[in-house]
C-alpha cells in the first residue's frame, strides 16, 4: 500500500454531517410538506383553529398562517424556508399566508411523484416556473377591474378576509370600520392612489363586544392626564410634542453641592422652581393648551401646568408621536428652549375617557384627516388579539385593491380555472416539462379541495363536479361554498379577493418549491457528535420518529 493511501482526507470538520442526493431531497419534501399539513386544516372560513403555548405559557389562539409559523420554533432548515414564505407573504399583502404555505405543500408533494419516476428535479423546476408565468397571465385575463372608490366592492373584499377569521359573524360591522378607515388614509401622488397603513392606528382593550369596536378619526393615546387638577377636555387644541424631559437633569458626573445653611437649602430648592416654571412659562407663551410629552414630567412642572390649564400626557410612545406629529401637524420638539407658536398642532377636540378600568386620552378631528384610530374591543385578551390580526389582514386586503384594482373570484374558482386551462396548455410543452405542468395544475386544485375537507365534504366528488362546472363556465365562478357544504356561483356569494395577493400566493409557493427541489446536498456542521442532523437524517441514517417536531 502506498503512502498517499495510508493518509485518511479529512474534508470537513469533525461532527458535520452531510445528506446526499435522494435522501436530502427527500428529508427537506418531507419536512415542507409536514409544515403545510400543520396548518392545512385553518384554511377557510371553515378552517380550524390553533392554540399556541409559547415557554413562559402565554396562549396564542388564531388560524392565520403567519402567526402560526411565527410562534412556533421550527428547527428544520427546509421547513424553516416555508415559514419564510409565509412571513414574505404576510408583509407583502397582508393575506394569503396559509393558502401559500399549502401550495408550495401540494407542489413539493406532487414533484415527488416525479422524482419516483426518475424526472430530474431541473426539469421539474422549469416546468414549473413556466406554469407560473403562464399562471400569471391567465390570472390577468379572468380578473375583473374595478374602481378603487367602489365602497361596495371593497366591502366585499373585507368581508371575504375576515370570512375565515374568529370575527366571521361581525364582518359586515367591522368590514364598514376597515373601508372608512383605508379610504380616509387614501392619498393621490403622481396619478396613483396611495395608503401608509401607518396612518391607521389599530389599539385594543378587552371588554364589551366585537360589535363595540370603533372608527376614531384621530390618534389614541393609553395614557392618561398626568395630573387631576388639569382639564380633562380641551376644544380647539394647539399641541406641542415635546421630546425632552419637562424635569431638572441630573448631571452626567457624580457631583455634591455643599449647603450650609437653611437659606442655602431654601435658595436652591427656589432655584429648581424657577428653572422648572420657566419651562412651563415657554410652553405657556406659545399658545399650546395641550402638550404630550415622550419623558417624564416632574411634578413641580405638572402644577404650573395644571394651574395654566393645560392638559399634559407624559411618557408617550415614539410611535405615537410619530402619528400625532402626521395627524396634526405638529413639529416634534427636543429643546424645550426652541419651541415656537409654528411647531404646534392642531385638533379640534382632546378628551379623557373612561376605558374598562383605564383613562385614555382621545385627540380627534385633527388638522390632517389621514391619520385615524380603530379602538377594537372584545370579550377577552384572546379575542381581541385575533380580531385585531384580522382586521390587520382584512386592511392590507383593501389597501391591496385599492393600489392595484383587480380583483378575481374567491372560493378556490380561480385555481379551479388555471388547473383546466394549465392542463389544455401543457400539451403544447416539449417532452417531461409537460408532466411538470400536469403535476402544477393538480397542485393548484389542492386549494379547493382543502377548503372542502374543511368544510366535511367528499373530496373525490367535489374535485368530479368542480371540474365539470368549471369546463362548462364562460367565466371562473365556480367554487367552495364552505358554509353551506357544495359548490356554488361565488358571485352570487359575494366572495372576492385582490389579484395581487393572488399573484403573490402563486409565485411565493412557485419559487420557495423550485429552492427546495434545487438541493441535493445538507452539509450541517454541528458542535456536537450527537447533534441532530438540520439535513433530516441523524448521523446513524434512519428517519427520526419524531420527524413531526420538526
Amino acid at each position: 500500500m502506498s503512502v498517499q493511501q495510508q493518509i485518511p482526507l479529512v474534508l470537513l470538520r469533525e461532527g458535520t454531517t452531510e445528506t446526499k442526493d435522494k435522501d436530502a431531497q427527500r428529508n427537506n419534501i418531507t419536512a415542507a410538506k409536514l409544515v403545510a399539513e400543520m396548518v392545512r386544516s385553518s384554511l377557510g372560513p371553515r378552517g380550524m383553529d390553533k392554540m399556541l403555548v409559547d415557554p413562559l405559557g402565554d396562549v396564542t389562539i388564531t388560524n392565520d398562517g403567519a402567526t402560526i409559523l411565527k410562534e412556533i420554533d421550527v428547527q428544520h432548515p427546509a421547513a424553516k424556508m416555508m415559514v419564510e414564505v409565509s412571513k414574505s407573504v404576510d408583509n407583502e399583502v397582508g393575506d394569503g399566508t396559509t393558502s401559500s404555505v399549502v401550495m408550495a405543500g401540494s407542489l413539493l408533494e406532487k414533484a415527488e411523484e416525479l422524482l419516483d419516476r426518475e424526472v430530474h428535479p431541473s426539469i421539474i423546476v422549469d416546468g414549473y416556473k413556466k406554469c407560473s408565468s403562464k399562471a400569471n397571465e391567465i390570472l390577468h385575463d379572468i380578473s375583473t377591474t374595478v374602481n378603487p372608490d367602489d365602497k361596495e366592492i371593497l366591502n366585499k373584499i373585507s368581508e371575504t378576509s375576515m370570512s375565515s377569521k374568529m370575527v366571521s359573524a361581525n364582518s359586515k360591522q367591522l368590514s364598514q370600520i376597515v373601508v372608512e378607515s383605508i379610504l380616509a388614509a387614501a392619498e393621490q401622488t403622481e396619478g396613483k392612489i396611495r395608503v401608509d397603513i401607518d396612518n391607521i392606528k389599530v389599539d385594543k382593550k378587552p371588554g364589551g363586544s366585537i360589535n363595540n369596536t370603533s372608527l376614531i378619526r384621530g390618534v389614541i393615546l393609553d395614557k392618561e392626564v398626568v395630573h387631576a387638577g388639569m382639564p380633562k377636555q380641551i376644544n380647539e387644541a394647539r399641541i406641542a410634542l415635546i421630546n425632552s424631559p419637562l424635569e431638572i437633569e441630573k448631571t452626567e458626573f457624580d457631583a455634591k453641592i455643599s449647603i450650609s445653611s437653611p437659606n442655602q437649602m431654601k435658595s436652591f430648592l427656589d432655584e429648581e422652581n424657577n428653572l422648572l416654571k420657566n419651562m412651563v412659562d415657554k410652553v405657556v407663551s406659545t399658545g399650546a393648551n395641550v402638550v404630550i410629552c415622550q419623558k417624564g414630567i416632574d411634578d413641580i412642572a405638572q402644577h404650573y401646568l395644571a394651574k395654566a390649564d393645560i392638559l399634559a400626557v407624559r411618557r408617550a410612545k415614539e410611535s405615537d408621536m410619530a402619528k400625532l406629529a402626521r395627524a396634526s401637524g405638529a413639529r416634534i420638539v427636543t429643546n424645550i428652549d426652541e419651541l415656537a407658536e409654528t411647531d404646534l398642532g392642531y385638533s379640534r377636540l382632546v378628551e379623557e375617557r373612561k376605558v374598562e378600568n383605564d383613562k385614555w386620552v382621545f385627540i380627534e378631528q385633527c388638522k390632517n384627516p389621514k391619520a385615524v384610530s380603530i379602538l377594537v374591543r372584545g370579550g377577552s385578551q384572546r379575542v381581541v388579539d385575533e380580531a385585531e390580526r384580522s382586521i390587520h389582514d382584512a386592511l392590507m386586503c383593501v389597501k391591496d385593491v385599492i393600489e392595484y384594482p383587480y380583483i378575481i373570484v374567491g372560493g378556490g374558482a380561480p385555481e379551479a380555472t388555471l388547473a383546466l386551462k394549465l392542463r389544455e396548455w401543457a400539451a403544447s410543452l416539449p417532452g417531461r416539462e409537460q408532466l411538470a405542468a400536469e403535476k402544477f395544475a393538480d397542485a393548484l386544485e389542492s386549494i379547493p379541495l382543502t377548503l372542502a375537507r374543511n368544510a366535511g365534504m367528499d373530496v373525490i366528488d367535489t374535485q368530479v363536479r368542480l371540474r365539470s362546472k368549471t369546463s362548462s363556465a364562460q367565466k371562473p365562478k365556480f367554487g367552495i361554498d364552505v358554509i353551506n357544504g357544495q359548490i356554488a356561483d361565488m358571485t352570487s356569494r359575494h366572495v372576492y379577493e385582490p389579484l395581487i395577493v393572488k399573484k403573490t400566493v402563486l409565485n411565493a409557493a412557485t419559487e420557495t418549491a423550485s429552492m427546495i427541489l434545487r438541493i441535493d446536498n445538507v452539509i450541517a456542521a454541528s458542535n456536537s457528535k450527537n447533534a441532530p442532523n438540520p439535513g433530516g437524517m441523524p448521523p446513524g441514517g434512519a428517519m427520526p420518529s419524531g420527524m413531526g417536531d420538526y
